[in-house]
């Protein structure tokens, strides 16, 4: 029986430990909780640690559900350095600095959320030899800035911390999901914070297959449908089912232009999948989705109110304050990923739609931070020169012609911390 080590004890976690109890094969042997050993409720105190390093070598795999980018790579660098393959429930962390891992190690992201849910189903689609061109998160509502009443009472009435309503609510959880998928599947964003056409009818996609078409390569994107089930959905196209689309089963699912072809998956089960990824690891199969060692698509903070300097903010995603949104990171070096954006100091007055950048604030000191840094850098190759867009107009042009000398400082400071341990 293999040794499950579980980050987190919150819904997700304590979702996968439930769902893993009827399995022989795997034990859940310890679960690393931030919080005091008796207050995690209906978990056994016996499996319960606030010591990542007894966690790490107490376990043969291990399950990070904790949704928080900077104490995950903390905690995965330990496992990755004790050799422990890795599985996340954690698109925030992937996005930040799961590429520093992606080639060191097993290491992907799970099913149950819409990211594992989309690639799963791109597996099967590929196996069939249809040719992906959209890749589709399905949403039934946002709100880009929902007022804190109502994110209250909806946080207490579903049981979440009011943190992950907003993220969810604010559109900054889909936004990290697809880019996770943009990069893990090697696709591309049709414009920063994607195209999320709100339609009535999931027929009505076409026009999306045809962006990525333009655009030379698959796009990952979101619908706003309210009339569609939670699931992922697959824009593709197939020769062969195109010639043969008289066939009923076959002309169900064209798009309502009828050159594309809508394959669906009309659910994701959250902590209930996991179990399928952990099967996957135990039998060799290849990781499912990571972020890939070489990403070029992030999730930059865009404020919702004014911003003042001075002002701390004491975390990006989540918050009344700022929302993520997709960019290429090759065009917007300069964006501070919302999932690093905590406890930070503002620099400068920052205005509603404006995006948060490394010269607007002052981050606390952590391995996340030096790790994207060098990523960032990596993904750069240090000559590329930022293209700026309507939504990035608001760069002073200070700011712009000190931008080759913060990359400089960035990765020396990241050397010098790394180094430093």
């Amino acid at each position: 029986m293999q040794k499950i080590g579980i980050v987190g004890t919150g819904y997700i976690a304590s979702g996968i430990y439930q769902q893993m109890k009827p399995e022989k094969a795997f034990v859940v042997s310890k679960m690393l909780t931030r919080r005091t050993i008796d207050s995690s409720i209906g978990l056994p105190q016996s499996i319960l640690t606030n010591s990542a390093e007894a966690m790490v070598e107490d376990c043969d795999l291990i399950v990070e559900a904790s949704g928080d980018a900077i104490y995950a790579t903390e905690v995965l660098l330990k496992a990755q350095q004790a050799g422990k393959p890795i599985i996340t429930m954690n698109p925030e962390f992937q996005i930040t600095t799961g590429s520093y891992f992606a080639d060191k190690g097993y290491i992907t992201d799970a099913d149950g959320d819409q990211p594992g849910c989309l690639a799963r189903l791109n597996q099967e689609v590929e196996s069939l030899f249809f040719k992906p061109l959209a890749y589709l998160n399905i949403k039934g509502f946002l709100n880009l800035n929902p007022p804190e009443n109502e994110m209250r009472y909806w946080a207490e009435r579903q049981k979440l911390s009011l943190e992950q309503t907003i993220s969810f609510t604010d559109g900054s959880k889909v936004q990290i999901e697809q880019a996770l998928v943009a990069n893990g599947l090697n696709a591309d964003i049709a414009q920063d914070g994607m195209l999320a056409p709100k339609i009535e009818n999931m027929a009505d996609t076409g026009f999306l297959a045809d962006a990525a078409k333009k655009l030379g390569q698959p796009i990952s994107d979101y619908i706003l449908c309210a009339s569609a089930p939670p699931g992922v959905l697959i824009i593709a196209e197939h020769d062969l089912a195109y010639e043969r689309r008289g066939n009923v089963a076959l002309n169900k699912l064209l798009t309502s232009d009828e050159k594309y072809f809508r394959l669906l998956l009309p659910h994701h089960l959250i902590f209930l999948e996991v179990i399928k990824t952990i099967r996957d690891w135990q039998t060799g199969a290849p990781p499912l989705l990571n972020n890939s060692s070489s990403p070029r698509i992030g999730v930059c903070a865009i404020a919702k109110k004014p911003l003042n300097k001075g002002d701390t903010l004491e975390r990006g995603l989540g918050s009344f304050e700022t929302r993520g949104s997709t960019v290429r990171i090759k065009e917007h070096p300069d964006h501070v990923p919302i999932c690093l954006l905590q406890n930070a100091r503002l620099l400068n007055d920052i205005e509603p739609g404006q995006p948060v950048n490394f010269s607007d604030v002052e981050l606390p000191q952590s391995k996340a931070l030096d790790i994207y840094l060098q990523i960032k850098t990596k993904v750069c190759h240090m000559d590329s020169s930022p293209n700026t867009t309507d939504l990035f107009s608001h760069k002073s042009k200070v700011a712009e012609r000190r931008l080759t000398d913060r990359r400089l400082t960035d990765r020396r400071l990241a050397d010098k911390r790394l180094a430093e341990g």
